[in-house]
């Protein structure tokens, strides 16, 4: 599998695994996303191009949703519906919000008024449609959607993934400071990179996960990826 300009890198990082914790991602079939999908953003996103590395928690918690992407959820098809947004992304909390705050910063929603009945009146025939669009303008903006633990099990072990992927992820980005990525920090796991390891030489941008409703009026969010575009087609 080729990766454009990852392949030194992702091997280097690969390395720096503890080496049990390698035998159990190269022998265990009990996590997902698979071996052969948890390096999924590297494969889609040359190394050259990116200008964010987005860093989420871990992967949905359902192996149809999880396909190696932080944030993505395969699941979902649709984003829009006949009433409002679509009914798988009601029940994706996470994305739910983050739609909305994409719609807010975009003027076609007020943060005090989110409502199904609001959404359903936007004239969307400017707007993506699909989830596989929402990546493919992330990448465009150069954004590399990573979590801090890049497989899941169960959610006891959530912590344990995290900690035993932060020396990939250390030696990730300290291959990446020529690059100079702005990192975006969703949620506490996320923030909690900048006390594991030494990020002053990269910007970071915090926000509260998108699971929280504040995140929809979240300045920080509104003005980054406001100015991504990320849902006009």
């Amino acid at each position: 599998m080729a990766f454009e300009g990852w392949e030194y890198i992702l091997r280097e990082s690969y390395q720096k695994l503890d080496e049990d914790y390698r035998d159990f991602l190269e022998n265990d079939q009990n996590y997902f996303p698979s071996k052969e999908n948890y390096f999924n953003a590297f494969k889609t996103l040359p190394k050259d191009d990116v200008k964010y590395i987005l860093f989420g928690q871990d992967p949905y918690p359902r192996e149809e949703s999880a396909i190696g992407y932080a944030f993505i959820d395969a699941k979902v098809k649709s984003i829009f519906g006949e009433t409002g947004l679509s009914k798988e992304v009601n029940r994706a909390t996470s994305l739910r919000n983050f739609i909305k705050m994409a719609l807010v910063a975009r003027g076609d929603l007020r943060n005090d008024d989110t409502s199904p009945q609001t959404i359903e009146r936007i004239d969307k025939s400017g707007l993506i449609a699909s989830i596989d669009e929402l990546k493919e303008n992330f990448e465009k903006n150069g954004v590399l959607l990573l979590n801090t633990a890049l497989i899941f099990t169960d959610k006891k072990s959530s912590a344990s993934h995290i900690k035993s992927w932060a020396p990939f992820i250390e030696h990730l980005l300290f291959s990446l400071v020529e690059v100079s990525p702005k990192l975006i920090l969703f949620g506490n796991h996320a923030k909690d990179l900048k006390k594991k390891f030494d990020l002053s030489k990269f910007e970071t941008i915090e926000m509260e996960h998108p699971y929280n409703h504040t995140f929809i009026s979240n300045d920080n969010a509104l003005k980054l990826f406001g100015n991504m575009k990320l849902l006009e087609k």
